[in-house]
């Protein structure tokens, strides 16, 4: 699996990033490269299209539909609609509501199959080509889900390797059980312990770095940064809660895992 940091800034663009949004990418066993979007937050179209044509996505993957994991679905479903090539559709696996919520964010009444959806399921399973994904219920305020997959591993070793997204939560049980035992966790730290963050929304980096220690995950990858927190003290607080690699993400990386 390859991945791609298209946008991770927290909670709204920042300067150097869109709001959150990773392109992961795989090669079957007959050559062909499929291509999941997670999220797709305010901003991340136009960058998205640095690395791969929209029109290439095998499937979208929305953790929850706050404006900043899913707004751009907008901008999406006019590429895919009136681009000179032709109409297409690209699935949309999202909570309950993706629907209504497209249709809302499109300030339209009138209902669109470009970007057909399909509903998760608490730990329920879903194969994409070659992908594996099985989502958990955490804790947000909105339905919200951390995403769990497998796909072929970039190590000729090993058949494959686990990808865990964490999405926005806090600490929660379907988090650890997403978490375990990945090679990557990608997971959102939003908040420094000393800001007295509220609970039931977002990680402190020290939590992030315990949830990555409890799984005993192969390596952190720190994001959802908001533009506001210095990612510095990020980094040091979660490192100083997890032995494991820890580091920041940031726009235009590329990951084999």
């Amino acid at each position: 699996m390859r991945l791609t940091v298209v946008g991770c800034s927290g909670s709204v663009p920042g300067p150097a990033s869109p709001a959150s949004c990773y392109l992961l990418e795989a090669d079957d066993a007959d050559g062909k490269t499929w291509r999941i979007a997670l999220d797709m937050g305010s901003g991340a179209l136009g960058a998205l299209q640095r690395y791969c044509d929209p029109r290439e996505l095998d499937a979208v993957a929305i953790t929850h539909l706050h404006p900043d994991h899913c707004a751009d679905l907008t901008g999406l479903h006019v590429y895919l609609k009136y681009h000179p090539s032709g109409e297409m559709s690209v699935p949309v696996y999202a909570p309950f509501g993706a629907s209504g919520r497209i249709d809302q964010l499109r300030g339209e009444n009138t209902h669109s199959d470009v970007l057909p959806t399909v509903v998760w399921q608490a730990s329920g399973e879903t194969r994409i080509g070659p992908f594996h994904i099985t989502c958990e219920s955490v804790n947000h305020p909105v339905p919200a889900y951390a995403l769990r997959i497998e796909g072929p591993s970039a190590e000729p070793a090993r058949a494959s390797a686990v990808l865990t997204y964490s999405g926005d939560t806090d600490e929660c049980d379907g988090l650890d059980v997403a978490a375990a035992g990945a090679d990557l966790f990608l997971c959102e730290a939003s908040f420094l312990e000393a800001d007295d963050a509220p609970r039931g929304l977002h990680l402190t980096a020290a939590a992030a770095g315990a949830a990555a220690e409890r799984a005993g995950v192969g390596r952190l990858l720190l994001t959802h940064v908001p533009p506001w927190v210095d990612s510095q003290s990020v980094l040091a607080e979660a490192a100083a809660h997890c032995s494991t690699d820890v580091s920041l993400a940031r726009p235009g990386q590329h990951i084999e895992i």
